[in-house]
């Protein structure tokens, strides 16, 4: 079918990469860029001899814009995978641009400097990109990603209007560390610290960090803490969802895990604040972050589950309406597939469906779009065939 160009060479881009060698009808080419070539090349070598994609590596600074446009001049891509840092999402974007070159990614754009992410650095793009006749898919990861699917899911096929959406994602896997984080700790960390907050008749309502807790039980996996947090997605539900009153996001944390933060935030490891150290400007955050285990490393020693979905409350045929739209996914299944987690295989998975709806033309139209605004029944039915299949239930336990 074509070539694909994936920036990034960590957990979930090995996923995505795998993936995208399984489906090599679609993926004939990969190119595979990152500051650190020799993490490139450790992939491929993986998978020589097992795909019948062609796999090329190259080093790229995905801050450069000129080398971004330089490598994507000479490896003449379809489409352009994102699977870099958030801060990067712009120059890739500005580099898509120029070669006029689809564009995917799985987590919108957040300054360096600042703990904030939302989506109107990216939704500034749309005109340049209606112009230039390429699409940008924003967000497709899994949350945000296939729970703006699963949205867009039961609208089309379940509701006449959804007026609440609560987005679970529960992690019931153990690694055996006293604490790590299951992916990117930089941005994980970031995520976890900042004010919380939910989308409610129109309007944002903030919380202090990790203030609203509540207990629920999975399917699966069984009763877990849960807390409110900020997650992306909310913005662009809000906006493309109909009948919106209010969305909320919830992530599962144990004590261990809480405790060990909360001493570390105490301490300032979390801040991102430069600091001065033996005649250097260091930043606390991304010194942890180089202690800290790899979240790649976890792979081999987590067990357990995962339950990530989403709960929504509306009306079909004027009456009340409740549905459970989700994905249990299996740590050590992972690990023997791909050689990865569950937290890097959830979000590479529709990384590289997303990557291949565009590819193929099934979501392809010019300007910048999130995820929720293509028909989301192809990309459902890609989900039961590439590893993530989804599982639905009606009048749900509700979460107050």
């Amino acid at each position: 079918m074509g070539k694909c160009l994936i920036i990034g060479a960590g957990g979930v881009a090995s996923v995505a990469i795998h993936k995208c060698c399984q489906n090599s009808e679609i993926f004939e080419e990969i190119m595979i860029a990152s500051r650190t070539k020799s993490k490139c090349d450790a992939i491929k070598e993986q998978l020589v001899g097992k795909t019948k994609t062609i796999i090329h590596t190259a080093q790229v600074d995905a801050d450069n814009v000129p080398e971004l446009i330089e490598l994507i001049n000479s490896f003449k891509p379809e489409v352009v995978l994102n699977l870099a840092l958030p801060y990067q999402d712009l120059t890739i974007m500005d580099a898509c641009l120029a070669t006029k070159t689809h564009y995917i990614d799985t987590a919108n754009y957040e300054p360096l400097d600042t703990a904030k992410f939302e989506y109107s650095w990216q939704w500034a793009y749309r005109e340049r990109f209606e112009k230039a006749g390429i699409t940008a898919l924003l967000g497709s990861g899994f949350d945000p990603g296939v729970t703006s699917v699963f949205s867009a899911y039961a609208l089309k096929h379940h509701f006449d209007e959804i007026n609440y959406i609560d987005i679970l994602d529960a992690n019931a896997g153990d690694h055996g560390y006293p604490f790590a984080t299951n992916f990117n700790p930089e941005i994980n960390i970031r995520e976890i610290t900042a004010k919380g907050s939910y989308w409610e008749n129109g309007d944002w309502v903030e919380t202090e960090p990790m203030e609203i807790k509540r207990v629920y039980n999975f399917p699966v996996i069984g009763e877990k803490d849960m807390y409110l947090l900020h997650h992306e997605e909310l913005e662009s539900l809000g906006i493309n969802i109909p009948g919106i009153k209010r969305i909320r996001f919830f992530m599962t944390f144990g004590q261990s895990y809480l405790t060990h933060l909360k001493v570390l935030e105490n301490v300032g490891m979390t801040s991102i604040e430069p600091i001065d150290f033996n005649g250097q400007k260091i930043v606390p955050l991304q010194f942890l972050k180089a202690v800290l285990p790899d979240p790649a490393s976890l792979g081999p020693r987590t067990k357990g589950k995962t339950n990530i979905g989403c709960i929504f409350q509306g009306k079909k045929d004027g009456k009340d309406k409740t549905y459970y739209l989700y994905n249990v996914c299996d740590h050590e299944e992972c690990y023997r597939e791909v050689g990865s987690q569950a937290i890097s295989y959830t979000t590479g998975v529709p990384a590289m469906i997303g990557a291949m709806m565009v590819m193929t033309g099934k979501w392809q139209k010019p300007g910048v779009y999130n995820i929720e605004e293509f028909d989301p029944d192809p990309f459902m039915e890609a989900l039961n065939k590439w590893g993530l299949p989804w599982q639905e239930s009606f009048n749900p336990e509700l979460v107050d």
